[in-house]
């Protein structure tokens, strides 16, 4: 497929392309835009997109937040260069989006994947983080220890598999990896009703390939010069609040993945566990979600 529109979804919101570090995001905004509301921004993880935070990016606009919810680099109709899919890049893009927007700061929301990018900007972006919130994501500088400490075999397997090059990009162009992916991670019984616009987003062109390279660069890295510098980089106490939200029934990584995230801050920490949740939070709970969200960012705001 070739054609980003079959993911720009109508609804209560508005698409545009942000021209951000020399690439365009995709974003869809609500919400006031008069230049002095507190924007939000919102990071999917992997294998989704922006429409998996609908729920959160309609509810918040209504609580009078400018919201953005962004396509990473690589994904739904953002443009997917061909390379440069490491997490400083990434932080990179999201703190351009947020200067294109014509915010100074904002608070950044990221689950997963973009949990890792949520994380990582206080030390690598920190001029433009208000305060950051993060699902099913433990802090990154002890992601590669805690994953091997606590996740299930079949988490380290997946993770060693998709190291291989194509076959991957082949099983979620023309197999089944983002349906089994969304089933295999959330709790167990839950049925993501919203699979097919997820799978056909891995068969935009360069899609799969964008994302796998994700994935690939989280794993990779460790050992390298620029994994490690990057560690470094990460491992800087972070001063700003942040929100931990995490499932209970989380079956990629579990709850005890984040024991220790509450040691890198020191402006607040506030940790939120779903007890029925799995990984997909904003889509399995989106109600406790949102109001998880919603009381944090309220109380950020009121505390400027």
């Amino acid at each position: 497929m070739s054609d980003p529109n079959l993911v720009l979804r109508e609804g209560p919101w508005q698409h545009r392309m942000i021209p951000a570090n020399g690439t365009r995001i995709h974003a869809a905004l609500t919400g006031p835009d008069d230049g002095t509301t507190p924007l939000v921004v919102l990071l999917h993880g992997f294998p989704q997109n922006w429409f998996a935070w609908r729920h959160q990016l309609v509810a918040l606009g209504e609580r009078g937040y400018r919201v953005a919810a962004l396509d990473l680099r690589g994904y739904g109709a953002s443009d997917k260069p061909p390379g440069r899919y490491d997490l400083p890049v990434l932080a990179a893009d999201v703190a351009a989006v947020i200067r294109s927007l014509g915010a100074a700061r904002a608070g950044v929301v990221g689950h997963g994947l973009g949990g890792q990018v949520a994380w990582a900007m206080p030390s690598l972006t920190p001029g433009v983080v208000r305060a950051v919130a993060t699902l099913a994501a433990p802090h990154p500088a002890r992601l590669a220890a805690a994953t091997a400490r606590t996740a299930p075999l079949r988490t380290i397997r997946w993770l060693a598999r998709v190291q291989a090059p194509w076959f991957p990009e082949r099983s979620l162009t023309h197999g089944t990896m983002a349906y089994r992916v969304l089933e295999d991670w959330s709790a167990p019984g839950w049925r993501c009703g919203q699979a097919q616009i997820y799978a056909d987003s891995m068969r935009l062109s360069f899609s799969a390939h964008s994302a796998m390279e994700q994935v690939r660069w989280l794993v990779r890295s460790t050992p390298r010069s620029d994994g490690r510098a990057y560690r470094r980089a990460v491992s800087a106490t972070v001063r700003v609040p942040v929100l931990a939200i995490h499932g209970g029934a989380d079956r990629f990584l579990p709850v005890g993945a984040a024991d220790r995230d509450r040691d890198l801050t020191d402006s607040g920490y506030r940790r939120v566990v779903i007890a029925d949740a799995g990984h997909f939070l904003p889509e399995e709970a989106p109600e406790q979600t949102t109001a998880a969200l919603t009381a944090w960012l309220d109380r950020v705001h009121r505390d400027d």
